[in-house]
């Protein structure tokens, strides 16, 4: 679809009155369905907001509720009861009600208006006209409560800050040889993008004596491996899971790095690709206030975008903010702590289970769910216990209250004073303002232990792995106005190794999209303009898998046939490539083969962490045995990946058919899609697209494209993967796929003049 075809304008006027608000609404809605809201108050602003998001997207109201609390099997059935289980430990029904208590009076009366306007749209239907995911399942909506806005925020913490796993990763792979070891644990390589603090010559020692010492049992690993599985399938059917934490790329510019002197702030946000997509686009205006950008289903306000005077955008920062502690029980039930045996709280949650997708009976299951000091027990092994604690439990870290406040910020001084409420997940929150000031921000609770940096499971019967503070605000990474006018953030390592808070990045992301961005960038020279941008947001340069690439073509390691076809690539993952595949197989091959003797170190962690550095710096102790060299591991690895691809069942025996876009194809499916009969309506387009993990471009995951310029607010580009709504039958369903994909410029208008020049239909929206 072309750019032209949403900025026609042919505007028709119509008006509804309405029970619920106090004066009128203006409703305008662009070609591409996107609504803009004009209101006198903002009682009436965050009215309709919620009235019209709950029209286009309340079945996706109701999942994501559902999965915060626990409440999936009551319309899935048994398949999700895990799920459900796992949801219910977290006891977040309870938080969100006692986080409700301890917002702003501002942002509490926002969120009830919010909920009175998605009530006054549920109230308005009957069983004929549910959306479709309603009479498919047989059920209807409730109502919406202010509690289920905040539960939502506990979604984006699972999704963004879950990192217990790791801990015990690491605990399994003390048995590893210390030189190998001591490769895995390091997050530090040649490549990084150091934003705060710098590198010390030398890694700073580990002492793990205050850590447990106990050895991971076969029954804890399949017990974690099972949290995880839950975790990711739940996550994935809202569309927020963050594979890895790597969840975003992000940059700001300042006026001297671009082409008419205005700074430029991109953001791109990288989650679990489902229909409809995770985000809403919608503009809201009342006296006081005017803000555009992307919403959150069921919750108020802007998340991602500008007001008149800021713009913003956010990347996961991933530090360590969970903690797991080896708790030690008795014959009679209790626990040992530092002063005694103490009783574990217990509850009874009542889990209701849908009988068969024929019938809405269901049947009660009763699942009790222990709790030390330390937090709620996470695994059950025998004798041997595991409670996690986690930032996201303490009812006093608010989501969203920094969210509301940034709607409003006028300049740094408030944006900042605003990330200072904020407890969500730690993100990389970057800046602009019309005044050319560019800057950013790590913000987020980031708890401090009496010992150590929570790397490793604790014994819970001492104090060492208590939380005495968080990294005080002033002290966690930020910039503003940097010499360089360049700021770049895409979750890898932020801080040097001389911070003295290193968990704040222990489990970061690789540094190749950072790294892509900054050179993108620094190539193009201090002219940047939106579509240099852009460029840089669709780029499929991939830097690990270039490099292993010219390796083996100047060691001709590899057959002659896969020589020609690598000596003619350009390391650019689109869909017509044939060298992707070579050495993305290839590369998975080699971590394979070292992952079989250094177990139990994943292979998928081998393969981002190590084999890069390892065959490019010719690490002998990652060479498997058998081989005299890289260079022989390679050309074996070479034949395997063209027998396994020659195979009718992979991409088959015509080697001129091995592309990219047949292994990396769009994928963004609704939760009903796979249903027999019903599941077709939801169709969305399956096509080959460019991109990689380890690319700028990440292919489907892309959740949506900002590009913002302060001041030239009009320009300001906005892309979600998909469309407004979630019916399937609405021309809104998924109309910005072609724009998403091709990055056309899908332009979000913000001016008064502008908007209306774009909008091709208006309501006026009346009180009885």
């Amino acid at each position: 679809m072309t750019l032209s075809a949403f900025t026609q304008s042919s505007d028709t006027t119509s008006e509804i009155t309405i029970n619920g608000i106090g004066s009128g609404v203006t409703v305008t809605k662009d070609a591409r369905g996107i609504p803009y809201i004009k209101a006198s108050s903002e009682a009436d602003l965050y009215f309709m907001q919620g009235y019209l998001t709950a029209k286009d997207r309340l079945w996706q109201f109701d999942l994501m509720r559902r999965l915060a609390r626990g409440e999936t099997a009551e319309i899935f059935g048994e398949r999700t009861l895990e799920e459900d289980k796992r949801w219910r430990r977290f006891g977040f029904a309870k938080i969100a009600e006692d986080s409700l208590t301890k917002l702003s009076p501002e942002l509490q009366k926002a969120l009830a208006d919010y909920s009175r306007g998605v009530n006054a749209y549920i109230s308005s239907l009957t069983p004929e006209t549910y959306p479709v995911e309603f009479r498919i399942l047989q059920y209807k909506p409730r109502e919406w409560s202010p509690a289920d806005s905040l539960i939502l925020g506990k979604i984006l913490s699972d999704a963004l800050s879950t990192t217990w796993q790791n801990d015990l990763m690491r605990m399994q792979l003390r048995s590893l040889p210390k030189d190998k070891l001591a490769d895995l644990m390091s997050n530090k390589t040649p490549y990084d993008v150091i934003l705060f603090g710098k590198d010390a010559t030398r890694h700073r020692s580990a002492n793990d004596a205050f850590y447990s010492s106990d050895k991971l049992s076969d029954k804890a690993v399949a017990a974690a491996e099972a949290d995880m599985a839950s975790r990711d399938s739940g996550l994935s059917m809202v569309g927020l899971y963050a594979e890895g934490l790597a969840a975003s790329n992000n940059w700001v510019l300042s006026g001297k790095l671009t082409s008419d002197g205005k700074p430029l702030l991109a953001n791109d946000p990288h989650l679990a690709p489902t229909a409809p997509g995770i985000w809403y686009l919608v503009e809201l205006s009342a006296p006081g206030l005017h803000t555009a950008g992307v919403s959150l289903p069921g919750v108020p306000g802007i998340v991602l975008g500008h007001n008149d005077s800021i713009a913003w955008g956010a990347t996961n920062v991933g530090p360590d903010v969970q903690d797991l502690y080896l708790e030690t029980f008795n014959e009679k039930g209790e626990y040992k702590t530092p002063s005694g045996w103490s009783q574990p709280s217990k509850r009874n949650e009542v889990i209701n289970v849908r009988q068969g997708l024929a019938t809405a009976e269901t049947k009660p299951v009763n699942y009790e769910v222990t709790e030390t000091r330390n937090g709620v027990i996470m695994i059950d092994d025998g004798g041997k216990k595991y409670s996690l604690k986690w930032t996201a439990r303490d009812p006093g870290n608010s989501e969203f209250e920094a969210f509301f406040k940034i709607n409003r910020a006028k300049n740094w001084a408030e944006f900042t004073n605003a990330l200072k409420t904020y407890g969500g997940a730690t993100q990389n929150f970057i800046y602009a303002d019309v005044k050319g000031h560019i800057g950013w921000y790590a913000a987020g609770r980031i708890p401090i232990r009496r010992k150590g940096d929570g790397s490793m499971p604790y014994d819970g019967a001492t104090n060492d792995g208590d939380w005495i503070g968080m990294i005080p605000f002033a002290e966690l990474p930020h910039l503003y106005d940097p010499p360089s006018g360049m700021i770049v953030t895409a979750n890898q390592r932020i801080a040097g190794d001389t911070y003295k808070y290193p968990q704040i990045g222990r489990d970061v992301a690789t540094p190749w999209r950072a790294l892509s961005i900054v050179r993108g960038l620094t190539a193009k020279g201090k002219n940047l303009t939106m579509d240099d941008v852009r460029d840089i947001q669709l780029s499929s340069f991939n830097i690990p898998l270039d490099a292993l690439s010219r390796r083996i073509v100047d060691h001709k390691a590899a057959s002659q046939e896969t020589l020609e076809v690598l000596s003619d690539w350009d390391g650019k993952m689109t869909p017509d490539s044939r060298g992707s595949v070579l050495v993305n197989e290839i590369r998975t091959c080699v971590a394979v083969k070292m992952a079989s003797e250094s177990k139990p170190a994943p292979a998928s962690v081998i393969r981002e962490r190590i084999v890069d550095r390892a065959v490019s710096e010719n690490w002998t102790r990652w060479l498997p045995a058998g081989y005299a060299d890289y260079n022989a591991l390679l050309k074996d690895c070479d034949g395997i990946t063209r027998r396994t691809l020659s195979d009718p069942k992979q991409l088959g025996p015509d080697a001129s058919k091995w592309t990219w876009g047949r292994i990396f194809m769009s994928k963004l499916d609704h939760p009903l899609a796979a249903v027999p009969f019903v599941g077709a309506q939801f169709k969305t387009p399956r096509v080959p697209i460019a991109g990689s993990a380890q690319t700028p471009n990440v292919g489907s995951n892309v959740s949506m494209r900002f590009i913002a310029s302060p001041g030239n607010w009009d320009a300001t580009r906005h892309v979600i993967s998909l469309g407004e709504s979630g019916d399937p039958k609405s021309p809104h369903f998924r109309d910005q796929f072609e724009l998403w994909r091709t990055g056309d410029a899908a332009v979000f208008p913000f001016s008064e003049k502008a908007a209306a020049a774009a909008a091709t239909e208006t309501i006026r929206y009346v009180p009885k």
